[in-house]
């Protein structure tokens, strides 16, 4: 998680930037997928603001709160994000209909992994429909890329489930 911290009229000490981080530690042990958080800390006529934003999946929350003392309005905003980020977790462990264990795994998934098992090199030669259908069959595969006589132009033949033919057709857009 990146931690962007802002100090606004005021200094931004070790003591503040260690009692945010903590609490920024409590609220990764609820979700694990939380991309940033921005924290901004003010202090205006005696009153200190303090406001967390974060980001988690693809969802952005946002608390603010204020206060006489400044970790008291640290400490109020803070528990308007771990509750918001509670009811985000129950939200989409309910829709996905996962639990929270599987969910750290969900989270560091990138994307389906493609690999390829087979490349295999195909010249492709100048025949008609009714040809490539023909060789298509003859080596038992489910579809065939083939050079259109006439056309001069690349089209693939495959077999439908209802034991028919179909033809894709290259279109310019």
């Amino acid at each position: 998680m990146k931690v962007h911290l802002v100090a606004r009229k005021m200094k931004l000490t070790q003591p503040i930037k260690d009692f945010i981080e903590s609490r920024l530690a409590k609220m990764q042990g609820f979700v694990d997928n939380i991309v940033w958080a921005q924290v901004i800390i003010s202090v205006e006529k005696k009153i200190h603001g303090a406001e967390v934003i974060l980001h988690a999946g693809h969802q952005t929350m946002k608390a603010a709160a204020e206060s006489d003392d400044l970790y008291a309005a640290i400490d109020k905003a803070m528990t308007k994000m771990e509750s918001q980020v509670k009811k985000y977790k129950e939200k989409f462990s309910e829709h996905r209909g996962i639990s929270g264990s599987e969910m750290s795994e969900f989270s560091t998934l990138v994307g389906p992994q493609v690999v390829f098992s087979v490349i295999k090199d195909v010249p492709i030669k100048p025949m008609n429909r009714e040809e490539a259908v023909k060789e298509m069959e003859k080596l038992g595969y489910n579809f065939w890329m083939f050079m259109e006589k006439d056309a001069k132009q690349v089209q693939v033949v495959f077999k439908r489930l209802d034991s028919t033919y179909g033809l894709l057709l290259p279109v310019k857009r």
